[in-house]
């Protein structure tokens, strides 16, 4: 919903060969892989979420492997590859030789595609105040995950691909909405599909860094993430987190 359906942004019409890092539910895989079934399709995740051999594709691999060592592939071999909600698994340390992996991977000519939330809460209205559950959530999530990833990822994309050679570089920031709140039927939409997502992210992302990291109690944890919830779904407040979206082109010569 978030993207109209539209599973490939850069101007590739008929790839050959496609990389997934991180390929989760392998449904961005599955889809890619049914819509252009003369292309390869890889996809590798270290934990994937999901995966029935049987609803598989015959062009369609997908594998276990860790984005955190040097991709596995040869150089100038891919068209398209595709980076997304991985910066919760890659080390702080990894990411520009991440980056440099994938600009050696692509052919000349070849596209990334990358999509990372930054859990930063915000508020279209400005409701949100320091004093505010979420936001408190938000800042303690950003502060827990920086004693070993960059939570801040999401917004250096941009400059991350043009330092590594890529050119005709866009990035943009979209407001992903937490619940029903905009005026646009659309985002109204995406906000109402996206509530129950965000309700269980709250805690999932947050249980072990909060109590791991910093030592919160399960007792403070539980009733931080319950007042969070209640911000979160209050249409009032309009809240959202920022989903950078970032492409790149590696040149031809």
């Amino acid at each position: 919903m978030m993207f109209d359906n539209r599973f490939i942004f850069p101007p590739i019409n008929s790839p050959r060969r496609v990389l997934d890092c991180g390929f989760g539910t392998g449904e961005w895989a599955l889809q890619v892989a049914w819509e252009h079934p003369r292309c390869e399709v890889r996809g590798i995740d270290i934990t994937p979420h999901h995966h029935n051999p049987e609803e598989g594709l015959e062009n369609l691999y997908l594998d276990v492997d860790d984005l955190n060592m040097s991709l596995q592939f040869s150089s100038n071999h891919f068209d398209l590859i595709n980076s997304r909600l991985v910066a919760g698994g890659i080390n702080s340390e990894r990411w520009t030789a991440y980056i440099r992996d994938i600009f050696r991977c692509l052919r000349p000519g070849g596209w990334v595609q990358m999509v990372e939330i930054d859990f930063n809460a915000q508020s279209d209205n400005g409701a949100l105040t320091d004093n505010s559950a979420l936001r408190q959530w938000s800042q303690t999530y950003l502060y827990a995950m920086e004693q070993c990833k960059n939570p801040r990822a999401p917004r250096q994309l941009g400059g991350w691909l043009r330092q590594a050679g890529f050119t005709d570089v866009d990035e943009r920031m979209i407001p992903l909405p937490m619940c029903a709140w905009s005026d646009d039927q659309r985002n109204n939409d995406i906000g109402a599909a996206n509530q129950e997502n965000v309700r269980m992210l709250l805690s999932s992302l947050a249980i072990y860094p909060f109590t791991h990291y910093l030592s919160m109690s399960i007792t403070e944890f539980h009733v931080l993430v319950a007042k969070a919830r209640t911000e979160a779904a209050n249409p009032a407040l309009k809240p959202y987190f920022p989903l950078y979206v970032c492409v790149g082109k590696k040149p031809r010569r």
